[in-house]
């Protein structure tokens, strides 16, 4: 029950001895549940003289928003991009296993395939709320085919496209339909991309800029045609590559980017054009308009003083991701990304036969974690990276991402380390450690 009819009659959840973020700060104050939804406690007593029907102690532990990942690209050994007969069965059991990592909602990640795969796959993945059965499927994110082969990186190049002059149409011939499409990552100087932009925005969907070698100023246009995010900042993008100004592993890449060995003639962030970088300190976009971008903090894709520039740079913005392959939570072997074998050796995914990383193996809470310590940020933002920031870049905030009153009971119950204790979706415990269960 998640309001509406009936909710004045659903049981009252009082969650005591906790700290709660809301509102860019930790607060000592109990959170109150009912219906699925944070409720608002001086209403009830008010004007309901009611009092809750249980409470609960969470022994001083941080409760924080429910974590949002709106790029991975599987788990657990299951492969979005691949065209199994049962894709909602993999999706599924990826989302009962994030549970344990704190994460609620997220956006299934298919790269780069053939139109066949796009076909089969993307009607097999609905989106539906969360619960005791996994987090919550917000749509579907589309990395690819439309990008530059320049970029492409772990992308293979026998699958990517280009816009023909009937560019939507020659999108939706390769994709299908886009019910339930959230967010699109295409390259902004290919030809016709900014018909292609305006149209996904048109429809709802979030259009995020990546595998590109686009210079600033196409990127801006790209923002005024109505792009909100960046993929992967710094990793397949013009300015930077595998070994930039702040050393190796300044432009290590994404499922999806180029090699972390040193190059020859390895290109520089570079101060007359910043290339999509630049976007975070523009002064050329809409009024009013705030530009979101991912960032994999899981140790290995981006060098912390990478991660400090971007966050002080444009702190509210930034959206960790985990960019996770089919690897994670699996060991050292071979495994899959779609059209190709991925090999894992330690906490680092290759493309198999190659130094290319391709993806990570790094949990979300794992990239918290890291990011907070990287960055020396506060606890308040390393959280809402992770869930206020992704919630309004797909324009959720007034429903997830937060803790605010008549927001989806959906939390994390943390310790001071940020270690996960209990998942809640709509207020139901839907996972809990071994240790908090004594």
């Amino acid at each position: 029950m998640r309001g509406g009819q009936g909710a004045a009659e659903a049981r009252v959840l009082q969650f005591t001895n906790c700290r709660i973020l809301r509102g860019g700060k930790l607060l000592r104050e109990d959170l109150w549940v009912r219906g699925g939804r944070i409720l608002d406690p001086e209403k009830l007593f008010f004007e309901e003289r009611r009092v809750a029907d249980e409470r609960r102690d969470c022994g001083g532990r941080i409760l924080a928003p429910g974590f949002i990942d709106v790029q991975i690209n599987g788990g657990f050994g299951v492969d979005f991009s691949q065209a199994t007969e049962d894709v909602g069965s993999g999706v599924s059991l990826v989302a009962r296993r994030i549970l344990s990592h704190g994460v609620t909602s997220f956006c299934p990640t298919l790269v780069t395939s053939p139109p066949e795969v796009y076909h089969k796959v993307v009607p097999q993945i609905p989106v539906k709320s969360g619960g005791p059965h996994g987090a919550g499927v917000l749509g579907l994110h589309l990395e690819g085919p439309f990008i530059s082969r320049e970029k492409r990186g772990a992308h293979p190049e026998a699958h990517l496209r280009s816009f023909e002059a009937n560019a939507f149409q020659d999108l939706l011939a390769t994709y299908g339909p886009l019910d339930n499409v959230r967010i699109v990552t295409l390259a902004p100087e290919l030809g016709h991309s900014h018909e292609v932009i305006r149209e996904l925005t048109t429809r709802g969907i979030c259009v995020s800029l990546g595998h590109s070698v686009a210079d600033l100023r196409a990127a801006e246009d790209a923002v005024w045609s109505g792009a909100t995010f960046i993929t992967h900042l710094f990793n397949a993008m013009l300015p930077v590559s595998a070994v930039g100004p702040w050393g190796r592993g300044w432009g290590s890449s994404s499922p999806c980017c180029r090699s972390a060995i040193p190059s020859p003639d390895p290109a520089q962030f570079h101060h007359r054009d910043p290339g999509i970088v630049g976007l975070l300190t523009s002064d050329r976009l809409p009024a009013g308009r705030c530009i979101f971008y991912g960032m994999i903090a899981d140790g290995t894709h981006t060098n912390p003083a990478a991660l400090r520039i971007a966050h002080r740079a444009h702190p509210q913005g930034l959206v960790l991701v985990t960019d996770a392959i089919p690897a994670l939570g699996l060991g050292n072997g071979r495994h899959t990304l779609g059209q190709q074998e991925v090999e894992v050796d330690g906490l680092t995914a290759y493309v198999a036969g190659t130094k290319t990383l391709s993806g990570s193996i790094a949990p979300m809470d794992v990239c918290v974690r890291h990011f907070l310590q990287a960055t020396g940020c506060s606890v308040e933002s390393a959280l809402e990276a992770a869930s206020l920031h992704p919630a309004q870049l797909l324009g959720l905030e007034k429903s997830k991402g937060t803790l605010d009153f008549g927001a989806d009971a959906d939390f994390v119950v943390l310790d001071d380390s940020l270690h996960v204790q209990a998942t809640y979706i709509s207020g139901e415990l839907v996972w809990q450690a071994e240790a908090a269960r004594q």
